[in-house]
């Protein structure tokens, strides 16, 4: 337990320090903290913070730092988190009306990165098996052809395949309507040894067409079967407390790359609401040792379906970045319940 003077010093340093990123020292406490107490007295504290293993003293100076238990007890108990302004929240609510899923969780990503300037991360409902609604072809030219997927949201998804000979537009009606009859509501992964088995109803010579149209079908599940949206991780190229461990960031980027491990980690928020703050350690996760994962889960028709967050560093602004992540959350469930 800390009295009411040490917890304003920690406060104090801890807000300095985020906004500073230098250490500080017992001048800028006595400057900051409002307490009117020596200099010799702030020095007395800090050092049984830092014995508490609350604050620590970099070798280079005489001013001190928060450390990841600082900064848990800071969220717990210190910061003051100011609810975002209803006519923010009305603005934020209007970037995330897409006409589809897919998309919205794509601009959640993407806003969480431009509100924090960090990486925005949305973990993407988990899909049993994917299905396609319907698919057609249209002629756009000689051995040019547009493939138009249809998903069971609604969503359309095309591509433009090049062909090795002209097919009529009746032909490529054939071809679409045979697909469409015998495989839609179909889940994808079924199809392809389906179609291997029956292709013999169509003329042999549409064999090539269906296996192109099968190839851009597999990618665009593909692209929306991803485990989850990131946007914004260059922008952690350009922060002095991770740019300056190449071997940290080489370690942070590679949880981006390998997936499984953030997705456990977020998948943690998926069982209970509210937002969840893991900093330094916490994670469990080597290449986040030096960062802070502000998370918080998003539903649909109030089933949780995923999670979205913010990967930043520790020394990040929480009251502020706090309610950006519970706010988006909020409205991707309101958006996806609406749907």
């Amino acid at each position: 337990m800390l009295n009411d003077r040490a917890q304003i010093l920690l406060k104090t340093l801890v807000d300095r320090y985020i906004t500073d990123g230098q250490p500080v020292g017992s001048r800028a406490l006595q400057q900051f903290s409002g307490l009117e107490v020596s200099s010799a007295t702030i020095r007395n504290v800090m050092a049984d913070l830092e014995e508490m293993g609350l604050v620590s003293s970099p070798h280079t100076s005489a001013g001190r730092v928060p450390t990841a238990l600082g900064y848990r007890l800071f969220i717990d108990t210190l910061m003051v988190v100011q609810p975002m302004d209803s006519v923010r929240v009305q603005q934020l609510e209007l970037q995330l009306q897409p006409d589809y899923p897919s998309r919205l969780l794509t601009q959640a990503s993407n806003l969480l990165s431009e509100l924090t300037h960090f990486a925005g991360v949305v973990a993407t409902p988990k899909r049993s098996a994917f299905t396609v609604r319907q698919i057609e072809f249209l002629r756009l030219s000689e051995k040019r052809v547009l493939l138009i997927i249809v998903m069971p949201d609604g969503e359309v998804e095309n591509r433009v395949l090049v062909t090795h000979k002209d097919y009529s537009q009746s032909q490529l009606t054939e071809a679409g309507n045979f697909l469409s009859q015998h495989y839609a509501d179909c889940p994808f992964q079924d199809i392809h040894q389906r179609v291997q088995a029956e292709l013999h109803q169509l003329q042999h010579d549409m064999t090539a067409l269906l296996s192109a149209a099968m190839a851009a079908s597999d990618a665009a599940i593909a692209r929306k079967n991803e485990d989850y949206v990131i946007s914004g991780e260059r922008n952690l190229l350009h922060i002095n407390d991770l740019s300056s461990n190449m071997n940290q960031l080489r370690g942070l980027f590679n949880v981006f790359e390998q997936k499984t491990e953030l997705l456990q980690l977020l998948d943690v928020s998926r069982h209970a609401p509210g937002v969840h703050i893991f900093v330094g350690s916490e994670s469990g996760l080597a290449g986040l040792d030096e960062c802070s994962v502000v998370s918080a889960p998003y539903a649909s028709d109030g089933q949780i379906v995923g999670t979205l967050a913010v990967v930043g560093p520790k020394r990040m602004n929480y009251e502020k970045v706090i309610p950006i992540v519970d706010i988006t959350a909020k409205l991707v469930s309101n958006a996806l319940s609406q749907h």
